[in-house]
């Protein structure tokens, strides 16, 4: 389902969109530099509100434990609206 997507001029590729979480045009009204450092950007709604959250490749220099890509699940287990609408997006090396 991977799809390529342009948001404030970078480039993401699409890996999930769980319930058709992504909405473009909000996703940009939020998207600021701060997530410029992180290799992904997640996102969930809850309360019809859109919450981002930045993580790391596991291998990067920036990977701390609390924005690890391989506990994403985890973090959607623990901090996300039960069955929620969400998506994950990748930066595009360009």
């Amino acid at each position: 389902m991977e799809k390529i997507v342009e948001l404030n001029n970078k480039k993401y590729k699409l890996i999930k969109d769980y319930r058709e979480g992504f909405e473009k045009e909000v996703v940009e009204e939020l998207l600021t530099e701060y997530f410029d450092d992180f290799d992904y950007i997640f996102g969930d709604w809850a309360y019809s509100k859109l919450r981002l959250k930045g993580f790391n490749k596991s291998d990067s220099n920036k990977v701390t434990k609390i924005n690890d890509i391989a506990g994403l699940d985890k973090y959607i287990e623990t901090n996300c609206a039960y069955d929620c609408k969400h998506f994950l997006l990748e930066k595009v090396d360009e």
